[in-house]
Protein backbone atom coordinates (compact mmCIF):
# COMPACT_ATOMS: atom_id res chain seq x y z
CA UNK A 1 0.00 0.00 0.00
CA UNK A 2 2.55 2.36 0.75
CA UNK A 3 4.24 2.07 -2.46
CA UNK A 4 1.14 2.55 -4.07
CA UNK A 5 0.82 5.34 -2.34
CA UNK A 6 4.32 6.49 -3.14
CA UNK A 7 3.83 6.12 -6.56
CA UNK A 8 0.25 8.14 -6.57
CA UNK A 9 1.79 11.21 -5.13
CA UNK A 10 4.75 10.94 -7.41
CA UNK A 11 2.73 10.82 -10.26
CA UNK A 12 0.07 13.69 -8.87
CA UNK A 13 3.59 15.90 -7.92
CA UNK A 14 5.11 15.32 -11.76
CA UNK A 15 1.58 16.00 -13.60
CA UNK A 16 0.71 18.96 -11.51
CA UNK A 17 4.08 20.04 -12.53
CA UNK A 18 3.10 19.73 -16.09
CA UNK A 19 -0.53 21.52 -15.43
CA UNK A 20 0.65 24.86 -14.05
CA UNK A 21 -2.12 26.80 -15.86
CA UNK A 22 -3.88 24.69 -13.44
CA UNK A 23 -5.43 26.68 -10.59
CA UNK A 24 -4.41 25.11 -7.11
CA UNK A 25 -8.02 25.55 -5.78
CA UNK A 26 -9.03 22.16 -8.03
CA UNK A 27 -7.10 20.57 -5.06
CA UNK A 28 -10.45 20.54 -3.24
CA UNK A 29 -11.78 18.64 -5.50
CA UNK A 30 -9.23 15.94 -5.25
CA UNK A 31 -9.22 16.20 -1.26
CA UNK A 32 -13.56 16.03 -1.82
CA UNK A 33 -12.96 12.82 -3.86
CA UNK A 34 -9.94 11.25 -1.63
CA UNK A 35 -12.14 11.89 1.20
CA UNK A 36 -14.87 9.59 0.05
CA UNK A 37 -12.85 6.88 -1.04
CA UNK A 38 -11.08 6.87 2.61
CA UNK A 39 -14.58 6.99 3.74
CA UNK A 40 -15.42 4.04 1.72
CA UNK A 41 -12.44 2.52 2.59
CA UNK A 42 -12.79 3.12 6.48
CA UNK A 43 -16.63 1.62 6.02
CA UNK A 44 -15.97 -1.78 4.49
CA UNK A 45 -12.24 -1.71 6.84
CA UNK A 46 -12.46 -0.57 10.24
CA UNK A 47 -14.68 0.03 13.22
CA UNK A 48 -15.89 3.35 13.11
CA UNK A 49 -14.99 5.24 16.40
CA UNK A 50 -16.46 8.86 16.57
CA UNK A 51 -15.29 11.16 18.42
CA UNK A 52 -16.34 12.03 22.04
CA UNK A 53 -16.35 15.01 22.46
CA UNK A 54 -16.82 18.46 21.75
CA UNK A 55 -12.82 19.22 21.52
CA UNK A 56 -11.86 16.18 19.73
CA UNK A 57 -14.38 17.30 16.71
CA UNK A 58 -12.59 20.62 16.84
CA UNK A 59 -9.48 18.81 16.84
CA UNK A 60 -10.33 16.38 13.45
CA UNK A 61 -11.80 19.52 11.65
CA UNK A 62 -8.74 21.52 12.57
CA UNK A 63 -6.54 18.70 11.08
CA UNK A 64 -8.42 18.30 8.28
CA UNK A 65 -8.91 22.45 7.53
CA UNK A 66 -4.95 23.30 8.57
CA UNK A 67 -1.83 20.91 8.16
CA UNK A 68 -3.66 18.22 6.02
CA UNK A 69 -5.52 20.41 3.74
CA UNK A 70 -3.19 23.28 4.14
CA UNK A 71 -0.27 21.21 2.96
CA UNK A 72 -1.99 19.78 0.10
CA UNK A 73 -2.52 23.50 -1.27
CA UNK A 74 1.11 24.56 -0.67
CA UNK A 75 2.64 21.50 -2.19
CA UNK A 76 0.30 21.99 -5.86
CA UNK A 77 1.48 25.54 -5.31
CA UNK A 78 5.59 24.93 -4.52
CA UNK A 79 5.51 22.15 -7.22
CA UNK A 80 3.97 24.38 -9.76
CA UNK A 81 6.08 27.52 -9.06
CA UNK A 82 9.45 26.76 -6.59
CA UNK A 83 12.00 25.02 -6.91
CA UNK A 84 11.22 21.20 -7.15
CA UNK A 85 14.67 20.26 -6.10
CA UNK A 86 14.51 22.48 -3.00
CA UNK A 87 10.68 21.15 -1.93
CA UNK A 88 11.71 17.56 -2.94
CA UNK A 89 14.59 18.04 -0.49
CA UNK A 90 12.59 19.67 2.28
CA UNK A 91 10.01 17.01 2.15
CA UNK A 92 12.51 15.15 3.85
CA UNK A 93 12.74 17.09 6.94
CA UNK A 94 9.10 15.94 7.65
CA UNK A 95 9.32 11.98 8.77
CA UNK A 96 12.81 13.40 10.82
CA UNK A 97 10.86 16.41 12.58
CA UNK A 98 7.41 14.00 13.52
CA UNK A 99 10.10 11.45 14.38
CA UNK A 100 12.05 13.83 16.92
CA UNK A 101 8.28 15.45 18.26
CA UNK A 102 7.30 11.73 19.28
CA UNK A 103 10.38 11.03 21.08
CA UNK A 104 10.20 14.46 22.95
CA UNK A 105 6.74 14.15 23.81
CA UNK A 106 7.42 10.34 25.07
CA UNK A 107 5.40 8.98 22.58
CA UNK A 108 8.41 6.86 21.01
CA UNK A 109 11.60 5.82 22.93
CA UNK A 110 14.90 6.88 21.12
CA UNK A 111 16.59 4.07 20.03
CA UNK A 112 19.40 2.63 17.49
CA UNK A 113 16.51 2.12 14.80
CA UNK A 114 14.66 5.38 15.08
CA UNK A 115 18.48 7.04 14.54
CA UNK A 116 19.56 5.31 11.76
CA UNK A 117 16.07 5.55 10.05
CA UNK A 118 16.54 9.30 10.72
CA UNK A 119 20.43 9.10 8.95
CA UNK A 120 19.20 7.53 6.41
CA UNK A 121 16.48 10.50 5.32
CA UNK A 122 18.99 12.97 5.88
CA UNK A 123 21.18 10.52 3.56
CA UNK A 124 18.54 10.46 1.07
CA UNK A 125 17.86 14.13 1.50
CA UNK A 126 21.73 15.01 0.51
CA UNK A 127 21.74 12.81 -2.45
CA UNK A 128 19.33 14.62 -4.04
CA UNK A 129 20.20 18.23 -2.69
CA UNK A 130 23.30 17.19 -4.96
CA UNK A 131 20.91 15.70 -8.26
CA UNK A 132 22.05 18.26 -11.38
CA UNK A 133 19.04 20.23 -11.82
CA UNK A 134 17.08 19.00 -14.94
CA UNK A 135 13.79 21.48 -14.48
CA UNK A 136 13.78 23.00 -18.11
CA UNK A 137 10.01 23.46 -17.87
CA UNK A 138 8.40 26.38 -19.56
CA UNK A 139 6.90 28.96 -17.35
CA UNK A 140 3.52 30.24 -18.55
Amino acid sequence: MAFGAALTWAAYSLLSRRLVHVPSGAVAGFCLATSALAALAHGVSEETRWPATIFEWIAVLALGLGPVGGAFFLWDHGVKHGDIRLIGTLAYAAPVLATIWLVMAGFADANLALGLACALIVGGAFVASRAPKKDSLPTP
